[in-house]
Parts: structure tokens; sequence; C-alpha cells
């Protein structure tokens, strides 16, 4: 007998056979896809975007603080009070060094849009600043040195003396505070207040480096 030579059927592939092609497949196709959903998810994150008004930005720094102190000077005021009773006849002096301290604030509440300018292509915000204000002095009178003088002081004319002494020390200090030295310091320090308290913000908003310059009502414009 002589052998069969014809060629066999080739073999059809089976839903089987074809089940784990699409099984190893699947995976890759699922990383792809999230792969995708995260590239999308980033540069929704990372992308450009309008980062908002600086003005609007700036303001909100100011919210939550009506008034800010920016400098405080440490006086001593060096006031004097005379005192006479029977007709002239008992007489009485004072001298006292009265250390003081004297706040300066800004109003922030004051400060609106119609203060600040933007320019963008400078990345400059110019801000005016209304007229600092001079506290009222805290007289440390638990520190106060006295010297008195005259034959008999009574103990009503001593608190007489030191009534007389306290006020005249509250108005001289007051009259220091204003002294044109310790204003400028004073300015100073709130400028850099200022710059330090918008910058910041502006910066972690998206603005970058901000540059931020400040100048007080009647002082030359800052832009």
């Amino acid at each position: 007998m002589e052998p069969d030579l014809t060629p066999p059927h080739p073999v059809q592939p089976t839903a089987a056979s074809r089940s784990p092609a699409r099984a190893s497949a699947l995976p890759w196709l699922l990383f792809v896809a999230a792969l995708a959903i995260a590239a999308f998810l980033a540069w929704k994150l990372w992308r450009p975007a309008d980062i908002g008004d600086p003005l609007a930005t700036s303001l909100v720094a100011f919210e939550k603080q009506n008034t800010l102190t920016v400098f405080s000077a440490q006086l001593a005021p060096v006031v004097s009070s005379d005192d006479a009773r029977l007709f002239g006849l008992v007489k009485s002096k004072q001298v006292a060094v009265i250390p003081a301290r004297v706040d300066y604030t800004l109003d922030l509440s004051g400060i609106g849009r119609d203060r600040m300018r933007w320019n963008a292509q400078a990345k400059t915000l110019a801000v005016r600043l209304p007229a600092l204000v001079v506290g009222r002095p805290n007289l440390d009178e638990a520190r106060a040195q006295y010297l008195r003088e005259g034959v008999w002081i009574s103990r009503d004319a001593q608190d007489k003396l030191t009534r007389d002494n306290t006020r005249l020390a509250e108005r001289l200090a007051v009259e220091q505070a204003a002294n044109p030295v310790l204003m400028n310091l004073a300015r100073g320090a709130a400028k850099d207040a200022i710059r330090q308290n918008l910058a910041i913000p502006l910066q972690v908003a998206g603005f970058g480096e901000v540059k931020v310059v400040v100048a007080f009502d009647g002082e030359p414009t800052p832009m």
C-alpha cells in the first residue's frame, strides 16, 4: 500500500486559541488609556491660565487687617509743674521723666482700587498710602522718675503735680512723635511692610517676581 501524500488541511484557529491573545493585549490597552487620562489631567493642572486680577489679590491681603502698626517710638518726655498754696506762701515743684511709647499705624480699610495701579508689562504694582496715624502716647508711669522741690509738699499738692505732669508728658510725647525724623522712619517702615505684605501674596498667586512701589499722599507718583 502506498502512503497517502495528500497535504493535511490547515488548522483554523478556534475561539479558544484566540482568547489568550486578546487577554494579553487588554492590560496594554488599559495602560495606554490610563496614561492618556493622566496626561490630560496634568495638562489641565499645569497649562497656562488666567491667574486673576492682581489688584483683587492685593486687596485680599488687606482684608483681615483694618489697621497695621508699622513703627513704634520710645520717648522720654521731661516735664515740670508748680503748685502754690496758702496764698502763695507754700510753693512746690515737681520735675518728671515719664517713658512713653507711641505707635504709628496705617488705616488699611481706606486703601482701595483707586489707590493701586498695575503695570502688566513691567510686572509692577504701585500703591499710594494715606497719611500715617500717630497714636495716643502710652505713658509708663510705673517707670517714671520724679524730682520734687519744696519745704513742705502735702498729699493733695503732690497728686496735683503728678496729674499736671502726666498731661504735660502726654502732650509733649505727641509733639515729639511728630518730629520729621521719626515720621520719616515710620514712613520707611510702612513702605517696607506694604511691599512685603503684597509681594508675597502676588508671587504665591502666580504672578512671579513682582515689584511693589509705595508712596504716601503728597509724595511723587511712584509710576
